[in-house]
């Protein structure tokens, strides 16, 4: 073999050596974007719904001076954002990683 063939097939390692690494470790998806906002959204949503609907059950099964409603829809909320924290957090380090 001579110069140039040594060089055709160091150029083309190299070029398969790109290949199989972007195929291994592609890049983030733009709509991954999307789909972390909407888990975040759900992770706030169901627990400040849910707070909601159970403090107006209890304020019908066992009325207090304060509204059962309005504290476990902002309990709700807290917990809610807890966790969509924690998602942000996970999503940061799993993009750290790659």
């Amino acid at each position: 073999m001579n110069d140039e063939d040594d060089r055709a097939a160091s150029e083309i390692g190299r070029r398969a050596g790109r290949m199989k690494n972007a195929r291994d470790k592609p890049g983030p998806s733009p709509l991954r974007g999307f789909g972390t906002f909407g888990m975040i959204g759900w992770s706030v949503a169901v627990p400040t719904v849910g707070g909601a609907l159970l403090g107006l059950w209890l304020d019908r099964v066992a009325p207090q001076g304060f509204s059962w409603t309005l504290a476990l829809l902002l309990g709700g909320v807290v917990i809610g954002v807890f966790i969509a924290w924690g998602w942000v957090l996970k999503e940061g380090n799993d993009d750290d990683r790659s």
